[in-house]
């Protein structure tokens, strides 16, 4: 067992409430057609509630991430390509996706998830509201929470 446990038990609790709420509301709007996009904010979750600090965890990089994720997957998906070569436009959905995140300082690693979820299945606009919705959510709980929450790991 984890040694801060004993003393950080309240964090452990309320930050894994907190993430469970949050993936609550992503479900809401999506349904197991769109799990990578599910995956990718379920790993968004870990991140903000279980690594706080980190700068991955940033409200700038979880919204931009997600946001050029969204970007990433449907610019793929405008490209016109015979079904054969799905495979290399889903790779630079999350290539580029990568890129941009670095270039503009917004990296957040599940936002690629997002990326690849969106050229997988297409863009969708209940699925850009659902990535955005959880995106802003995750990160105002993130800073309206800021001083309360602790790294778990």
């Amino acid at each position: 067992m984890d040694e801060n446990f004993r003393t950080l038990w309240k964090n452990y609790v309320l930050q894994s409430f907190l993430a469970t709420l949050a993936m609550s509301i992503v479900l809401i709007f999506l349904s197991i057609e769109h799990a990578v996009i599910v995956a990718s904010i379920g790993a968004t979750s870990f991140i903000v509630f279980a690594m706080p600090r980190s700068v991955t965890a940033r409200p700038r990089n979880v919204i931009g991430g997600h946001m050029i994720g969204l970007l990433c997957g449907s610019v793929s998906t405008l490209i016109s390509h015979p079904p054969s070569i799905n495979v290399i436009m889903y790779s630079i959905a999350v290539g580029l996706s990568i890129f941009l995140m670095i270039i503009t300082n917004t990296e957040h690693p599940p936002a690629s998830g997002t990326a690849l979820g969106v050229a997988i299945n297409g863009f969708h606009p209940n699925v850009a509201l659902a990535v955005i919705v959880s995106a802003v959510t995750l990160s105002a709980i993130h800073y309206s929470l800021r001083k309360y929450l602790k790294d778990l790991v």
